[in-house]
Parts: structure tokens; C-alpha cells; sequence
């Protein structure tokens, strides 16, 4: 067993194709597929399923991911920081953002670039649930998502800033000109609202179930 193979099991667990992964490997597919058998022989399990394409990873291939994904993150580490110390920091930094959050990520990339001129940022849209998976499966480096309700677990936290909602409504509604809404008054009003599988809708809804139960029956959410 050695490294080069196991960055072959994380670039087809991360590409899910055999031709990509090689291509993401700068190797042959021949080369990246005998890498695989030879991680399969020596380990005695089978990794990965194979068809006339490929089919995933089994699940002992699942917990040997797992495993190499950490053995690789060791294995980089000191790489790293070594060329950090000669000449500086080189590399990218993937970052999953809920899209609530894409507006204030300049003021946090802007200033990393300019400390780290050689580095590049990847910025991409996903829910709290997929930037969850992607710290967990090591594809991404770090998140910007809520810390309340749906808190993301083994990672370190770090509160950037709060978050108040407003209420946008027609200039002749029964609303203009006040300074605050009740969420009782906000449930009886036909709601813009994003769809349930992002974590700001949840926390709307978790507010009206909480404090407007009964109003809840005559709340018509819109999604956008």
C-alpha cells in the first residue's frame, strides 16, 4: 500500500468515474484502476464495485475512504507547512456558503487573498446538510452556515455575525409604517419563503410552530 493509491481512492470517490478520477490524478485509467486493485489485494477487501461503469464504493470501500482521507490530510500537513515556511502559502481553499451568506464572503476572502497571494478560493452554494457532508468527507475546507438550530458537528466554530429578519410588504398593507411584526401576525400572510431543505426556511418554520400554532393553519407559504 502506498499514498499514490490511496489519493487514487479519493479522487474516484470524489469524481465517481474512472476517467475523471484518473484525469484528476494526471495517471492513465489503467494506472488508476491497477492502483485500486492493488489497494483491494493487500487490504483483502473489495473496494470498489465495477460493471460496465462504476457503481460506488462498498462498504468496507467506504470505511478504507474514511481512513485515507485522514491518512492523506496527515500526509499533506507537513508538506504544507514546510512550503508555507519557504515561500508562503500556495494552494486553494474550498469553501461551501448557504447562499444567505454568499453577499458577506468578500469580506472574508478579500482579506485572506491579500495575505496569501498565491492561493485561490472556491466558493460554493450549498445547504448546511451538504457543507456537512463536504467537511466530512474532506471536500471542503471550511463553512459558512448557521450555528444555531441545525449547528454543524465536529468542526471548530467561529461567529461571524448576526442575522435579523425583516418583513417586506405592499406600501398599502395593514403593516405600513410599523417597527415590528408578531410571527402570530407573520403566519396569517401568504409567505415568499425558500423551500424546506434550506436550514432558513426550517428556522421560519421552527419559529411558527413554536409561537403560532394555531395560526399555522391558515399559513401559505410561496416558494420561491
Amino acid at each position: 500500500m502506498v499514498i499514490r493509491h490511496l489519493q487514487y481512492l479519493a479522487a474516484l470517490a470524489r469524481e465517481r468515474h474512472f476517467a475523471r478520477a484518473a484525469v484528476a490524478c494526471n495517471v492513465t485509467q489503467p494506472t488508476l484502476s491497477a492502483g485500486i486493485k492493488q489497494l483491494e489485494e493487500s487490504l483483502g477487501v473489495l473496494i470498489a464495485e465495477r460493471g460496465q461503469r462504476y457503481l460506488g464504493l462498498t462498504s468496507e470501500g467506504k470505511r478504507v475512504l474514511s481512513w485515507a482521507q485522514r491518512v492523506l490530510i496527515e500526509y499533506d500537513g507537513p508538506r504544507q507547512e514546510l512550503s508555507e515556511m519557504r515561500e508562503g502559502l500556495v494552494g486553494r481553499l474550498r469553501v461551501g456558503a448557504i447562499p444567505v451568506t454568499l453577499p458577506i464572503i468578500p469580506l472574508l476572502t478579500a482579506p485572506f487573498t491579500r495575505r496569501h497571494e498565491r492561493t485561490d478560493i472556491q466558493i460554493t452554494s450549498l445547504t448546511s446538510i451538504l457543507i456537512q457532508r463536504g467537511l466530512d468527507d474532506f471536500d471542503l475546507d471550511a463553512g459558512v452556515t448557521y450555528l444555531d438550530n441545525e449547528p454543524l458537528v465536529r468542526a471548530r466554530q467561529l461567529p461571524l455575525y448576526r442575522e435579523r429578519y425583516v418583513l417586506l410588504t405592499r406600501r398599502d398593507s395593514a403593516f405600513c409604517g410599523r417597527q415590528a411584526v408578531s410571527w402570530s401576525e407573520a403566519a396569517c400572510l401568504p409567505l415568499c419563503l425558500l423551500t424546506p431543505d434550506m436550514q432558513n426556511r426550517r428556522i421560519l418554520d421552527t419559529h411558527f410552530m413554536r409561537q403560532a400554532p394555531t395560526s399555522m393553519r391558515r399559513w401559505r407559504p410561496i416558494r420561491w
